[in-house]
């Protein structure tokens, strides 16, 4: 039977969101206006909507349904 690898991530999820779009918006930056460059702040955008329901999702107010 095949065994997975498995790791502990050294960072957290928002920590890593927000690692990646602060990358991905320098790239975007260098590149001149155009399709590749929309794509990548596109996805940049993305990955903070992620970390912003993450947030959301983790808020103490948040109550499940009774």
């Amino acid at each position: 039977m095949f065994k997975r690898r498995r790791f502990k991530q050294q960072l957290t999820l928002q920590e890593r969101l927000a690692a990646w779009s602060k990358q991905v918006q320098d790239e975007a930056a260098k590149l001149p206006p155009g399709p590749d460059r929309d794509a990548l702040i596109k996805k940049a955008r993305q990955a903070d909507v992620a970390n912003h329901l993450d947030d959301w999702a983790r808020s103490p107010g948040l109550q499940p349904p009774k």
